[in-house]
Protein backbone atom coordinates (compact mmCIF):
# COMPACT_ATOMS: atom_id res chain seq x y z
CA UNK A 1 0.00 0.00 0.00
CA UNK A 2 1.27 3.36 -1.05
CA UNK A 3 0.94 6.03 1.55
CA UNK A 4 0.31 9.67 1.42
CA UNK A 5 1.33 12.46 4.30
CA UNK A 6 -1.34 15.41 3.82
CA UNK A 7 -2.28 18.42 6.35
CA UNK A 8 -5.22 17.45 8.45
CA UNK A 9 -7.44 20.11 6.38
CA UNK A 10 -6.84 18.55 3.35
CA UNK A 11 -8.77 15.18 4.14
CA UNK A 12 -12.60 15.00 3.70
CA UNK A 13 -13.13 13.14 7.24
CA UNK A 14 -11.73 16.40 9.02
CA UNK A 15 -14.17 17.99 6.50
CA UNK A 16 -17.20 16.06 7.74
CA UNK A 17 -15.66 16.09 11.32
CA UNK A 18 -16.45 19.91 11.24
CA UNK A 19 -19.86 19.68 10.01
CA UNK A 20 -21.08 17.46 12.45
CA UNK A 21 -23.62 19.07 15.10
CA UNK A 22 -22.01 18.93 18.16
CA UNK A 23 -22.54 16.32 20.91
CA UNK A 24 -25.56 16.71 23.33
CA UNK A 25 -24.28 18.23 26.48
CA UNK A 26 -22.46 15.63 28.92
CA UNK A 27 -25.11 15.68 31.32
CA UNK A 28 -27.32 13.86 28.86
CA UNK A 29 -24.75 11.65 27.62
CA UNK A 30 -23.07 10.33 30.14
CA UNK A 31 -25.04 7.22 31.83
CA UNK A 32 -24.36 4.31 33.80
CA UNK A 33 -24.20 1.71 30.67
CA UNK A 34 -22.09 3.97 28.55
CA UNK A 35 -19.72 3.98 32.00
CA UNK A 36 -19.80 0.44 31.90
CA UNK A 37 -19.43 -0.12 27.80
CA UNK A 38 -16.74 2.60 26.83
CA UNK A 39 -14.01 1.16 28.45
CA UNK A 40 -11.01 -0.63 26.26
CA UNK A 41 -8.51 -2.26 28.00
CA UNK A 42 -4.75 -0.84 27.67
CA UNK A 43 -1.98 -3.54 28.76
CA UNK A 44 -0.16 -4.03 31.65
CA UNK A 45 -3.59 -4.79 33.44
CA UNK A 46 -4.76 -1.13 32.71
CA UNK A 47 -8.10 0.37 31.12
CA UNK A 48 -8.59 2.92 28.92
CA UNK A 49 -12.51 4.30 29.47
CA UNK A 50 -13.72 7.37 27.48
CA UNK A 51 -17.50 7.36 28.74
CA UNK A 52 -16.78 11.49 29.51
CA UNK A 53 -15.39 12.42 26.66
CA UNK A 54 -17.65 14.60 24.03
CA UNK A 55 -19.03 12.14 21.35
CA UNK A 56 -21.69 10.27 19.75
CA UNK A 57 -22.04 7.53 17.04
CA UNK A 58 -22.06 10.18 14.63
CA UNK A 59 -18.38 11.69 15.63
CA UNK A 60 -16.68 8.15 16.35
CA UNK A 61 -17.95 7.14 12.71
CA UNK A 62 -16.03 10.16 11.21
CA UNK A 63 -12.53 9.44 13.78
CA UNK A 64 -12.67 6.15 12.40
CA UNK A 65 -13.07 7.75 8.81
CA UNK A 66 -10.03 10.49 9.87
CA UNK A 67 -7.43 7.30 10.95
CA UNK A 68 -7.99 5.37 8.16
CA UNK A 69 -7.56 8.53 5.44
CA UNK A 70 -4.63 9.72 7.52
CA UNK A 71 -3.13 5.97 7.54
CA UNK A 72 -2.02 6.33 10.81
CA UNK A 73 -1.87 2.56 11.58
CA UNK A 74 -0.14 2.11 8.36
CA UNK A 75 2.12 4.69 9.06
CA UNK A 76 3.14 3.35 12.38
CA UNK A 77 3.91 -0.18 10.60
CA UNK A 78 6.30 1.65 8.47
CA UNK A 79 8.27 3.11 11.62
CA UNK A 80 8.33 -0.04 13.75
CA UNK A 81 9.71 -1.25 10.27
CA UNK A 82 12.66 1.45 9.91
CA UNK A 83 11.64 3.73 7.91
CA UNK A 84 12.95 7.52 7.83
CA UNK A 85 9.97 8.92 9.73
CA UNK A 86 11.87 11.82 11.44
CA UNK A 87 11.95 13.92 8.65
CA UNK A 88 13.65 16.89 10.06
CA UNK A 89 16.78 14.90 11.11
CA UNK A 90 16.53 12.00 8.50
CA UNK A 91 16.17 9.31 11.32
CA UNK A 92 14.33 6.19 11.71
CA UNK A 93 12.74 6.66 14.99
CA UNK A 94 12.89 3.07 17.08
CA UNK A 95 11.91 3.55 20.51
CA UNK A 96 9.09 0.62 19.82
CA UNK A 97 11.97 -1.48 19.06
CA UNK A 98 13.48 -1.82 22.39
CA UNK A 99 10.74 -3.28 24.29
CA UNK A 100 10.65 -6.01 22.06
CA UNK A 101 9.35 -6.41 17.88
CA UNK A 102 6.54 -5.64 16.51
CA UNK A 103 7.68 -5.02 12.38
CA UNK A 104 10.56 -6.25 10.22
CA UNK A 105 14.26 -6.69 11.48
CA UNK A 106 15.70 -2.85 11.30
CA UNK A 107 19.26 -3.62 9.93
CA UNK A 108 21.51 -0.07 9.64
CA UNK A 109 25.18 -0.52 8.35
CA UNK A 110 25.36 -3.97 8.61
CA UNK A 111 23.75 -4.66 12.29
CA UNK A 112 20.61 -6.34 13.99
CA UNK A 113 19.53 -2.81 15.94
CA UNK A 114 17.30 -5.09 18.09
CA UNK A 115 19.91 -7.19 18.65
CA UNK A 116 22.20 -4.16 19.96
CA UNK A 117 19.37 -2.85 22.23
CA UNK A 118 19.01 -6.21 23.74
CA UNK A 119 23.44 -6.74 23.66
CA UNK A 120 23.02 -3.37 25.42
CA UNK A 121 20.12 -4.52 28.15
CA UNK A 122 21.77 -7.76 29.32
CA UNK A 123 24.99 -5.36 29.43
CA UNK A 124 23.50 -2.96 32.00
CA UNK A 125 21.57 -6.05 34.00
CA UNK A 126 25.24 -7.53 34.21
CA UNK A 127 26.76 -4.15 35.83
CA UNK A 128 23.68 -3.67 38.20
CA UNK A 129 24.06 -6.95 39.54
CA UNK A 130 27.81 -7.13 40.01
CA UNK A 131 27.22 -3.49 41.60
CA UNK A 132 24.14 -5.37 43.95
CA UNK A 133 26.75 -8.11 44.23
CA UNK A 134 29.78 -5.95 45.61
CA UNK A 135 31.99 -6.87 42.88
CA UNK A 136 31.75 -3.81 41.43
CA UNK A 137 32.87 -0.65 44.21
CA UNK A 138 33.93 2.54 44.21
CA UNK A 139 37.16 3.41 43.72
CA UNK A 140 38.53 3.28 47.38
CA UNK A 141 37.19 -0.41 47.59
CA UNK A 142 33.57 0.26 49.63
CA UNK A 143 30.26 -0.79 48.06
CA UNK A 144 28.06 1.82 46.05
CA UNK A 145 25.19 2.74 48.30
CA UNK A 146 23.51 5.42 46.26
CA UNK A 147 22.74 6.44 42.77
CA UNK A 148 22.92 10.37 40.84
CA UNK A 149 21.74 10.35 37.50
CA UNK A 150 23.17 13.62 36.06
CA UNK A 151 21.47 14.98 32.72
CA UNK A 152 18.61 16.78 31.56
CA UNK A 153 15.61 16.45 29.59
CA UNK A 154 14.93 13.55 28.02
CA UNK A 155 18.03 12.29 30.50
CA UNK A 156 16.18 13.26 33.33
CA UNK A 157 12.41 13.91 33.62
CA UNK A 158 11.21 10.25 32.35
CA UNK A 159 13.70 8.35 34.31
CA UNK A 160 12.84 10.44 37.15
CA UNK A 161 9.56 10.12 36.72
CA UNK A 162 9.99 6.34 36.70
CA UNK A 163 12.03 6.21 39.68
CA UNK A 164 9.68 7.90 41.62
CA UNK A 165 6.51 5.92 40.71
CA UNK A 166 7.89 2.37 41.82
CA UNK A 167 10.29 3.67 44.61
CA UNK A 168 7.06 2.63 47.75
CA UNK A 169 6.41 -0.25 46.06
CA UNK A 170 9.56 -1.69 45.17
CA UNK A 171 10.51 -0.40 48.65
CA UNK A 172 7.43 -2.47 50.22
CA UNK A 173 8.25 -5.55 48.66
CA UNK A 174 12.12 -5.03 49.38
CA UNK A 175 13.49 -5.12 46.22
CA UNK A 176 14.26 -1.45 46.88
CA UNK A 177 18.20 -2.04 46.18
CA UNK A 178 19.61 1.55 45.67
CA UNK A 179 18.30 4.86 46.35
CA UNK A 180 18.72 7.62 43.55
CA UNK A 181 18.58 10.90 42.99
CA UNK A 182 18.58 13.12 39.75
CA UNK A 183 20.54 16.29 38.89
CA UNK A 184 19.40 17.87 35.86
CA UNK A 185 19.37 21.86 36.10
CA UNK A 186 22.53 23.68 35.62
CA UNK A 187 22.21 25.89 38.33
CA UNK A 188 24.16 25.28 41.11
CA UNK A 189 21.79 25.25 43.77
CA UNK A 190 20.50 22.08 42.54
CA UNK A 191 24.01 20.66 42.22
CA UNK A 192 25.33 21.85 45.91
CA UNK A 193 22.10 20.65 47.04
CA UNK A 194 22.26 16.56 45.68
CA UNK A 195 25.87 16.20 46.86
CA UNK A 196 25.31 17.71 50.32
CA UNK A 197 22.51 14.69 50.53
CA UNK A 198 25.24 11.54 49.41
CA UNK A 199 28.74 10.77 50.56
CA UNK A 200 30.61 11.00 47.30
CA UNK A 201 33.10 7.66 48.02
CA UNK A 202 29.88 5.62 47.75
CA UNK A 203 27.75 7.34 45.07
CA UNK A 204 27.57 5.85 41.38
CA UNK A 205 27.10 8.88 39.13
CA UNK A 206 25.01 8.06 35.75
CA UNK A 207 26.12 10.58 33.34
CA UNK A 208 23.69 10.89 30.64
CA UNK A 209 23.87 12.51 27.49
CA UNK A 210 23.59 11.39 24.19
CA UNK A 211 25.88 14.01 22.28
CA UNK A 212 28.64 13.76 25.00
CA UNK A 213 27.91 17.95 24.72
CA UNK A 214 25.00 18.63 26.37
CA UNK A 215 26.03 22.08 28.42
CA UNK A 216 23.81 21.78 31.41
CA UNK A 217 25.10 18.35 31.72
CA UNK A 218 28.81 18.37 31.49
CA UNK A 219 28.86 21.79 33.53
CA UNK A 220 26.99 19.63 36.58
CA UNK A 221 29.67 16.73 36.05
CA UNK A 222 32.14 19.23 36.49
CA UNK A 223 31.04 20.49 39.35
CA UNK A 224 30.42 16.83 40.50
CA UNK A 225 34.08 16.08 39.89
CA UNK A 226 35.71 18.81 41.57
CA UNK A 227 33.43 18.36 44.89
CA UNK A 228 34.92 14.84 44.74
CA UNK A 229 38.44 15.49 43.73
CA UNK A 230 38.16 18.04 46.90
CA UNK A 231 38.29 15.56 49.56
CA UNK A 232 41.47 14.66 51.06
CA UNK A 233 43.35 11.66 52.39
CA UNK A 234 40.72 9.01 50.83
CA UNK A 235 42.03 8.61 47.67
CA UNK A 236 39.14 8.41 45.62
CA UNK A 237 39.78 7.94 41.54
CA UNK A 238 36.16 10.87 40.51
CA UNK A 239 35.70 9.26 37.67
CA UNK A 240 35.66 5.58 38.47
CA UNK A 241 32.53 6.74 40.10
CA UNK A 242 30.98 7.40 37.05
CA UNK A 243 29.23 5.22 34.17
CA UNK A 244 28.34 6.88 30.98
CA UNK A 245 25.16 6.76 28.64
CA UNK A 246 25.77 8.17 25.76
CA UNK A 247 26.02 7.41 21.47
CA UNK A 248 28.89 5.39 20.36
CA UNK A 249 29.82 8.61 18.21
CA UNK A 250 29.91 10.92 21.26
CA UNK A 251 33.02 12.58 22.75
CA UNK A 252 32.03 10.87 26.28
CA UNK A 253 32.01 7.45 24.02
CA UNK A 254 35.75 7.37 23.86
CA UNK A 255 36.76 8.57 26.97
CA UNK A 256 38.34 5.20 28.98
CA UNK A 257 38.28 6.63 32.03
CA UNK A 258 34.78 6.04 33.21
CA UNK A 259 34.18 3.14 35.26
CA UNK A 260 31.63 2.03 32.24
CA UNK A 261 29.69 3.25 29.17
CA UNK A 262 26.32 2.27 27.91
CA UNK A 263 25.04 2.87 24.60
CA UNK A 264 22.06 4.42 22.64
CA UNK A 265 22.06 5.69 19.17
CA UNK A 266 20.52 8.52 17.36
CA UNK A 267 17.17 6.64 16.79
CA UNK A 268 16.32 6.61 20.08
CA UNK A 269 14.84 10.60 21.03
CA UNK A 270 15.51 12.03 24.19
CA UNK A 271 11.98 11.95 24.99
CA UNK A 272 11.30 8.82 24.19
CA UNK A 273 14.21 7.06 25.69
CA UNK A 274 13.32 6.13 28.94
CA UNK A 275 13.01 2.23 27.93
CA UNK A 276 16.76 2.68 26.60
CA UNK A 277 19.92 2.61 28.54
CA UNK A 278 18.93 6.04 29.34
CA UNK A 279 16.30 4.96 32.01
CA UNK A 280 17.39 1.73 32.27
CA UNK A 281 20.50 1.74 33.68
CA UNK A 282 19.18 3.51 36.85
CA UNK A 283 16.11 1.66 37.07
CA UNK A 284 18.04 -1.75 37.12
CA UNK A 285 20.63 -0.67 39.63
CA UNK A 286 17.78 0.89 42.07
CA UNK A 287 15.25 -1.84 41.44
CA UNK A 288 17.56 -4.96 39.67
CA UNK A 289 17.15 -6.39 35.83
CA UNK A 290 12.82 -7.64 37.07
CA UNK A 291 11.44 -4.67 37.61
CA UNK A 292 12.99 -3.13 34.12
CA UNK A 293 11.77 -6.18 32.22
CA UNK A 294 8.63 -6.06 33.60
CA UNK A 295 8.16 -2.19 32.61
CA UNK A 296 9.64 -3.30 29.16
CA UNK A 297 6.62 -5.84 28.97
CA UNK A 298 3.87 -3.47 29.79
CA UNK A 299 5.25 -0.86 27.09
CA UNK A 300 5.63 -3.68 24.89
CA UNK A 301 1.67 -4.77 25.36
CA UNK A 302 0.52 -1.11 24.55
CA UNK A 303 3.04 -1.20 21.73
CA UNK A 304 0.96 -3.70 20.30
CA UNK A 305 -2.41 -3.10 21.43
CA UNK A 306 -1.57 0.34 19.17
CA UNK A 307 -1.23 -1.56 16.09
CA UNK A 308 -5.34 -1.99 16.43
CA UNK A 309 -6.89 -0.68 12.93
CA UNK A 310 -10.56 0.02 14.74
CA UNK A 311 -10.58 2.38 16.98
CA UNK A 312 -12.81 1.03 20.05
CA UNK A 313 -9.71 -1.71 20.00
CA UNK A 314 -6.58 0.88 20.08
CA UNK A 315 -6.90 3.28 23.34
CA UNK A 316 -3.81 5.08 22.01
CA UNK A 317 -5.59 6.05 18.90
CA UNK A 318 -8.75 6.58 20.36
CA UNK A 319 -7.10 9.21 22.68
CA UNK A 320 -5.19 10.40 20.07
CA UNK A 321 -8.45 11.22 17.89
CA UNK A 322 -10.42 12.71 20.83
CA UNK A 323 -7.75 14.88 21.29
CA UNK A 324 -7.31 16.12 17.75
CA UNK A 325 -11.44 16.88 18.44
CA UNK A 326 -10.78 18.85 20.80
CA UNK A 327 -8.31 20.65 19.63
CA UNK A 328 -9.06 21.52 16.17
CA UNK A 329 -13.13 21.05 16.31
CA UNK A 330 -13.95 22.17 19.87
CA UNK A 331 -11.41 24.59 19.91
CA UNK A 332 -9.74 23.21 23.61
CA UNK A 333 -5.86 25.00 23.56
CA UNK A 334 -5.06 22.86 26.81
CA UNK A 335 -4.89 19.34 28.46
CA UNK A 336 -4.48 18.19 32.07
CA UNK A 337 -2.92 15.08 33.45
CA UNK A 338 -4.63 14.57 37.09
CA UNK A 339 -3.24 11.16 38.57
CA UNK A 340 -4.96 10.04 41.43
CA UNK A 341 -1.47 8.42 42.68
CA UNK A 342 1.20 10.61 44.45
CA UNK A 343 3.91 8.50 43.10
CA UNK A 344 3.05 9.56 39.90
CA UNK A 345 3.57 13.19 41.02
CA UNK A 346 6.48 13.78 38.21
CA UNK A 347 4.52 12.34 35.51
CA UNK A 348 2.77 14.56 34.39
CA UNK A 349 6.16 17.09 34.01
CA UNK A 350 7.54 13.72 31.78
CA UNK A 351 4.38 14.56 29.76
CA UNK A 352 4.64 17.97 29.35
CA UNK A 353 7.97 17.41 27.29
CA UNK A 354 6.70 14.32 25.39
CA UNK A 355 3.70 16.21 23.94
CA UNK A 356 4.54 19.19 23.71
CA UNK A 357 8.51 18.78 22.58
CA UNK A 358 7.28 16.71 20.13
CA UNK A 359 3.96 18.20 18.56
CA UNK A 360 4.45 21.71 19.76
CA UNK A 361 4.92 22.31 15.28
CA UNK A 362 3.98 25.22 13.40
CA UNK A 363 5.05 23.36 10.00
CA UNK A 364 3.99 19.92 8.58
CA UNK A 365 6.88 17.05 8.19
CA UNK A 366 8.10 19.25 4.60
CA UNK A 367 8.45 22.55 6.41
CA UNK A 368 5.29 23.94 5.07
CA UNK A 369 3.72 26.43 7.69
CA UNK A 370 -0.05 24.79 8.36
CA UNK A 371 -3.08 27.01 9.25
CA UNK A 372 -4.52 24.82 12.20
CA UNK A 373 -3.38 24.26 15.96
CA UNK A 374 -1.54 21.65 16.85
CA UNK A 375 0.03 20.38 20.35
CA UNK A 376 -1.90 21.64 23.26
CA UNK A 377 -0.38 22.99 26.30
CA UNK A 378 -0.10 20.57 28.71
CA UNK A 379 0.01 20.72 32.78
CA UNK A 380 -1.17 18.58 35.68
CA UNK A 381 -0.68 18.28 39.52
CA UNK A 382 -1.75 14.91 41.67
CA UNK A 383 -5.03 14.85 43.16
CA UNK A 384 -6.30 15.70 45.57
CA UNK A 385 -4.07 18.44 45.57
CA UNK A 386 -4.42 19.70 42.45
CA UNK A 387 -8.59 20.15 43.52
CA UNK A 388 -7.38 23.03 45.99
CA UNK A 389 -4.61 24.08 43.65
CA UNK A 390 -6.28 24.76 40.06
CA UNK A 391 -9.26 23.15 39.82
CA UNK A 392 -11.16 26.12 40.49
CA UNK A 393 -10.38 27.43 37.12
CA UNK A 394 -11.10 24.28 35.43
CA UNK A 395 -14.28 23.95 36.78
CA UNK A 396 -15.97 27.38 36.52
CA UNK A 397 -13.25 29.19 34.46
CA UNK A 398 -13.74 30.84 30.79
CA UNK A 399 -12.00 28.10 29.04
CA UNK A 400 -13.05 24.61 28.56
CA UNK A 401 -9.59 21.67 29.64
CA UNK A 402 -9.80 18.15 28.54
CA UNK A 403 -8.62 16.45 31.79
CA UNK A 404 -6.82 12.96 31.65
CA UNK A 405 -7.75 11.20 35.40
CA UNK A 406 -5.18 8.29 36.38
CA UNK A 407 -6.12 5.94 38.99
CA UNK A 408 -6.07 2.57 40.97
CA UNK A 409 -7.70 0.47 42.98
CA UNK A 410 -5.18 -0.43 45.89
CA UNK A 411 -2.09 1.79 47.05
CA UNK A 412 1.77 0.88 46.48
CA UNK A 413 2.52 1.18 50.50
CA UNK A 414 -0.98 -0.49 51.68
CA UNK A 415 -0.56 1.08 54.74
CA UNK A 416 -3.85 2.52 55.14
CA UNK A 417 -6.47 4.13 58.12
CA UNK A 418 -10.06 4.32 58.31
CA UNK A 419 -11.28 7.71 59.55
CA UNK A 420 -15.08 8.78 59.79
CA UNK A 421 -15.87 5.71 57.77
CA UNK A 422 -13.66 5.36 55.29
CA UNK A 423 -10.13 4.52 54.69
CA UNK A 424 -7.64 7.36 52.76
CA UNK A 425 -8.07 4.59 49.76
CA UNK A 426 -11.91 5.32 49.43
CA UNK A 427 -11.70 8.97 49.71
CA UNK A 428 -8.79 9.41 46.98
CA UNK A 429 -10.81 7.39 44.40
CA UNK A 430 -14.36 9.13 45.69
CA UNK A 431 -12.70 12.32 44.72
CA UNK A 432 -11.81 11.04 41.90
CA UNK A 433 -15.62 9.64 40.68
CA UNK A 434 -16.83 12.83 42.12
CA UNK A 435 -14.80 15.07 40.02
CA UNK A 436 -15.18 13.25 36.79
CA UNK A 437 -18.97 13.52 37.73
CA UNK A 438 -18.94 16.89 38.22
CA UNK A 439 -16.88 18.38 35.22
CA UNK A 440 -19.61 16.32 33.31
CA UNK A 441 -22.50 17.02 34.79
CA UNK A 442 -22.14 20.17 36.16
CA UNK A 443 -24.61 21.85 38.50
CA UNK A 444 -27.43 24.98 38.18
CA UNK A 445 -27.95 27.32 40.24
CA UNK A 446 -30.20 30.19 41.42
CA UNK A 447 -26.54 31.87 42.50
CA UNK A 448 -24.47 32.17 39.18
CA UNK A 449 -21.76 32.20 41.56
CA UNK A 450 -22.44 28.56 42.75
CA UNK A 451 -23.55 27.51 39.15
CA UNK A 452 -21.42 24.62 37.12
CA UNK A 453 -21.53 25.13 33.42
CA UNK A 454 -20.58 20.86 32.91
CA UNK A 455 -19.41 19.80 29.57
CA UNK A 456 -16.03 19.74 30.93
CA UNK A 457 -14.83 16.30 29.13
CA UNK A 458 -12.39 13.83 30.79
CA UNK A 459 -10.92 10.31 30.19
CA UNK A 460 -9.43 7.75 33.28
CA UNK A 461 -6.90 5.30 32.68
CA UNK A 462 -7.46 2.78 36.17
CA UNK A 463 -6.13 -0.19 37.14
CA UNK A 464 -5.64 -2.52 40.17
CA UNK A 465 -2.32 -1.20 41.34
CA UNK A 466 1.12 0.88 39.78
CA UNK A 467 3.39 -1.58 39.44
CA UNK A 468 6.37 -2.08 36.50
CA UNK A 469 4.48 -3.34 33.97
CA UNK A 470 1.10 -1.21 34.66
CA UNK A 471 4.06 1.95 34.64
CA UNK A 472 5.28 0.52 31.29
CA UNK A 473 2.20 0.73 29.41
CA UNK A 474 1.26 3.75 31.00
CA UNK A 475 4.03 5.41 29.38
CA UNK A 476 3.81 3.46 26.24
CA UNK A 477 0.33 4.99 25.42
CA UNK A 478 1.26 8.54 25.73
CA UNK A 479 4.04 7.88 23.63
CA UNK A 480 1.97 6.36 20.99
CA UNK A 481 -1.32 8.96 21.19
CA UNK A 482 1.79 11.31 20.71
CA UNK A 483 2.84 9.85 17.52
CA UNK A 484 -0.52 8.99 16.75
CA UNK A 485 -1.01 12.86 16.58
CA UNK A 486 1.48 13.56 14.82
CA UNK A 487 0.35 11.53 11.92
CA UNK A 488 -3.05 13.07 12.21
CA UNK A 489 -1.51 16.39 12.10
CA UNK A 490 1.16 15.79 9.14
CA UNK A 491 3.80 17.48 11.75
CA UNK A 492 7.19 15.61 12.59
CA UNK A 493 6.57 14.35 16.26
CA UNK A 494 10.41 13.16 16.56
CA UNK A 495 12.60 16.50 16.14
CA UNK A 496 12.93 19.29 18.59
CA UNK A 497 14.34 22.47 16.80
CA UNK A 498 12.62 24.61 19.13
CA UNK A 499 14.89 24.33 21.50
CA UNK A 500 18.06 24.91 19.43
CA UNK A 501 17.65 28.96 18.96
CA UNK A 502 17.70 29.60 22.67
CA UNK A 503 20.92 27.20 23.38
CA UNK A 504 22.71 29.25 20.82
CA UNK A 505 22.19 32.67 22.02
CA UNK A 506 22.98 31.48 25.26
CA UNK A 507 26.27 30.00 23.97
CA UNK A 508 27.32 33.15 22.26
CA UNK A 509 26.21 35.37 25.86
CA UNK A 510 28.66 33.41 27.36
CA UNK A 511 31.16 33.97 24.84
CA UNK A 512 30.79 37.88 25.46
CA UNK A 513 28.85 38.26 22.11
CA UNK A 514 28.86 42.41 21.93
CA UNK A 515 27.27 42.35 18.57
CA UNK A 516 23.58 41.68 19.62
CA UNK A 517 23.09 44.47 21.78
CA UNK A 518 19.47 43.27 23.37
CA UNK A 519 21.03 40.03 24.18
CA UNK A 520 24.20 41.38 25.54
CA UNK A 521 22.06 43.62 27.79
CA UNK A 522 20.00 41.13 29.15
CA UNK A 523 23.36 39.64 29.66
CA UNK A 524 24.90 42.16 31.70
CA UNK A 525 21.94 42.75 33.62
CA UNK A 526 21.73 38.82 34.70
CA UNK A 527 25.79 39.43 35.79
CA UNK A 528 27.06 37.34 32.50
CA UNK A 529 30.61 38.54 32.54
Amino acid sequence: MSIFYKNLTATKAFAKLKQLEQPAHLSTLLTPERIRTCSIPLGGGLTYNYAAKRFDSRVLEVLQQLADEQQVIEKYRSLLDGEIMNTGENRMVLHHLLRGQLGKDVIHQGKNLREFYRKEQERFYAFAEAVHQGTIRSSTGKPFTHIVQIGIGGSDLGPRALYLALKNIKEVQGQLKMNALFLSNVDPDDASEILSRIDPETTLFILVSKSGTTQETLTNEAFVLRRVEGIKNVGIVPKKHIVAVTSETSPMAKSAEYLETFFIDDFIGGRYSSTSAVGGVVLSLAFGKETFEDLLQGAHEADAKALQPEILQNPSLLDALFGVYERNVLGYPCTAILPYSQALFRFPAHLQQLDMESNGKRVNRFGETIDYPTGPIVFGEPGTNGQHSFYQLLHQGTDIVPLQFIGFLRSQRGEDIEYQGSTSQQKLNANLAAQITAFARGKTSMDHNKEFPGNRPSSLIYGEQLTARALGALLAHYENKVMFQGFLWNINSFDQEGVQLGKTLASAALAGNREDSVLSTYAGLLGVR
